[in-house]
């Protein structure tokens, strides 16, 4: 009778691993919840109003639980529209899954309130604003008129087109042939000279510079005709 009840032991043993091992799933709750927080902190600094839509976990899903989560955006993803997010279990012997995520944006955003033409410089007038998603317009639209005003039309626009910073290029801060003011900053100590500058040059851009003493640097161009070089 020993070996029927022996072997009725371990069956019943194997059925209670067994089923232990089916209960043992990853709560969906704690997936989500970590997603939220990481969708946050990410969309913390961006403008308007933020909401999003977060695909459900399978609660009868083959993940051993786990505490330790970790979110992630994939390499080179932005932080709204359509996406996924990453949660990685991050102990030992870990696991990794994806979960999609629709990230919405909405915000005023800056149209053209009249035609632009080809190389027309954008004043306040030229400008109005739309509410909508971002994450349903192209990449690039611009919130702020400080990003659009003094700029140059980069092609001719139609009245009530979304502005994109691609469509507009930066003005000139330094003309060739203007005299500058050249500065060279280095560790406790700044020299300024003057020159003439050899190139046209955006804010930021490179600009070579002939000096008084026939000399020609290369400096940054910054705003009221200066041309920066640091050491």
């Amino acid at each position: 009778m020993k070996r029927p009840l022996l072997l009725l032991s371990s069956a019943l043993l194997l059925f209670v691993v067994q089923t232990t091992h089916a209960l043992a799933r990853q709560d969906p709750v704690q997936v989500r919840n970590t997603v939220e927080a990481f969708l946050k902190a990410q969309t913390r600094g961006l403008p308007g109003d933020i909401s999003y839509t977060i695909g459900g976990l399978d609660p009868d899903n083959h993940l051993a639980p786990c505490t330790a989560l970790e979110a992630s955006l994939p390499a080179g993803a932005k932080a709204w529209g359509r996406t996924s997010v990453a949660v990685r279990c991050q102990a030992e012997h870990g696991w990794s899954i994806f979960l999609p995520v629709h990230i919405r944006v909405v915000t005023d955003y800056l149209v053209t309130a009249s035609p632009l033409a080809q190389g027309q410089t954008v004043t306040l007038g030229n400008l109005t604003r739309q509410r909508g998603d971002l994450s349903d317009l192209p990449a690039g639209i611009l919130t702020d008129e400080r990003e659009a005003v003094g700029r140059t039309a980069l092609l001719s626009m139609s009245s009530g087109r979304p502005l994109r910073a691609d469509m507009l290029r930066q003005p000139n801060i330094v003309q060739q042939n203007q005299t500058v003011k050249v500065v060279s900053r280095g560790p406790g100590f700044q020299v300024t000279n003057e020159g003439r500058a050899l190139n046209n040059a955006q804010e930021g851009q490179v600009v070579q510079v002939r000096l008084g003493n026939g000399q020609v640097v290369s400096g940054l161009a910054k705003a009221g005709g200066v041309v920066e070089i640091g050491f």
